[in-house]
């Protein structure tokens, strides 16, 4: 949720900032219309409570029968305010839907247009071609099962078997070491959360049909799209004193998407599924903190695919592909040499302090002044994506595939499979 009082002040760079990712200037507008009638309202209201107070205790402090006069008045005061407030609720109610409807404005660095206006910034590792495809390459060795994936649980759910799924599992423990020699603290969260979450978090289900996550109908969850969400809501509702921030958090869960709206985007084998396990980074941060915060997160998901020595390059993604919470945000892109192009591998986003407003998130500074925290977020490892991406740049001439030099500890020490 953005900042009300701030909005207020500069309408137009809200519109602006909406407008650049996609959204419509006139709801701000709109929202600015409703939010002026609402505290006009307000106001009403407190003034007729006020009077209807100061004719109560008149009519209490009359020693005999209370004028009619009084009563009268009365009488005219609760039914002006039964009218107010009858406006003023639904005012609110139009007021609520549309501030959920304004995106977190984009940093000025933030490069303008669609997904295909995103800028690189950098690239590292060597890039080489004529891999086989993942899924072909797993299939002939029995590591993956979409067939019976889909025949207990529908398309684009899969097994993994063997040694692929161990090598999933080596992924995961190296990368949480890495973490945790980071200092960052190890969670399992809750792969359901509530409306309430979700909302706050930026990701907003209410059917099945209206969103990408799924909704347990009849009861107020849906499955996470990712840990961030239940990440978000762990500290939601509580003030953090300043001396215990930054909090740096890597939580591993499954993920659920319907990968909805997915036409068109490259869909093949293991990179986009219904069900995937990812390691997320997560940090609540000071203001002022927050863009050093980022830089190190994606300093750390750098890190992390140097040492695992998959090539990538880093992109600013641009405003039109940020989605409502989000300031700014970096995509980590691996080399695919069977596409012989870059595709998605990692995020890491700053959300300022849109989310942390939502779920009242607040940090109590050293000069006892109280404000939102900034929360980011970062993808350690997607396990399907990192297996497509170690697959594909990991064959050998042979037919095997080499483990890169840091899983094999956590692979019973082998250096192929």
């Amino acid at each position: 949720m953005i900042n009300i009082q701030e909005l207020r002040k500069n309408p137009d760079f809200y519109a602006k900032k909406a407008e650049e990712k996609g959204y419509k200037a006139e709801t701000v507008h709109e929202l600015v219309r409703v939010d002026k009638e609402k505290r006009e309202l307000q106001l009403q209201a407190d003034e007729l409570r006020a009077k209807r107070n100061a004719n109560t205790d008149k009519i209490k402090s009359s020693k005999s029968k209370p004028e009619q006069e009084l009563i009268d008045e009365g009488r005219r005061i609760k039914d002006d305010l039964s009218k107010v407030e009858k406006n003023l609720s639904e005012i609110e109610n139009k007021y609520n839907d549309l501030i959920w409807q304004i995106p977190n404005p984009s940093f000025e660095d933030v490069p303008l247009g669609g997904e295909e206006d995103s800028v690189e910034i950098e690239r590292w590792g060597d890039n080489k071609t004529g891999s086989e495809d993942h899924l072909e390459f797993a299939k002939k060795r029995d590591w993956v099962d979409f067939e019976r994936g889909a025949k207990v649980a529908g398309a684009k759910f899969y097994y993994l078997k063997g040694d692929l799924a161990l090598l999933e599992n080596a992924i995961t423990q190296y990368a949480l070491n890495f973490l945790i020699k980071k200092g960052a603290v190890y969670m399992t969260v809750p792969n359901m959360v509530n409306s309430k979450i979700a909302t706050g978090t930026g990701f907003a289900p209410r059917t099945s049909d209206q969103s990408d996550e799924y909704f347990i109908e009849g009861e107020d969850l849906s499955l996470i799209a990712t840990a961030e969400i239940s990440l978000t809501g762990y500290h939601s509702g509580e003030i953090i004193d300043e001396k215990d921030l930054p909090k740096f958090y890597a939580g591993y869960s499954p993920c659920y998407r319907k990968e909805a709206g997915t036409y068109g985007k490259h869909t093949r084998g293991l990179f986009r599924v219904h069900q995937f396990n990812k390691l997320e980074m997560y940090a609540y941060s000071l203001p002022e903190k927050s863009k050093e915060m980022h830089q190190k997160l994606l300093g750390y998901e750098k890190e992390l695919w140097q040492s695992l020595n998959i090539p990538y390059r880093v992109v600013n993604i641009a405003a039109g592909d940020l989605g409502a919470p989000a300031a700014k945000k970096f995509d980590i892109e691996y080399w695919s040499p069977v596409d012989e192009k870059y595709r998605e591998l990692t995020s890491c986003s700053n959300c300022t302090d849109f989310q942390a407003r939502n779920l009242n998130i607040r940090v109590r500074k050293e000069n006892g002044e109280i404000e939102s925290v900034h929360t980011l977020n970062g993808t350690a490892v997607s396990l399907a994506r990192s297996l497509v991406a170690i697959i594909e740049n990991y064959q050998t001439d042979d037919g095997k595939l080499e483990i890169p030099e840091v899983l094999i500890p956590y692979i019973q020490n082998k250096k192929y499979i």
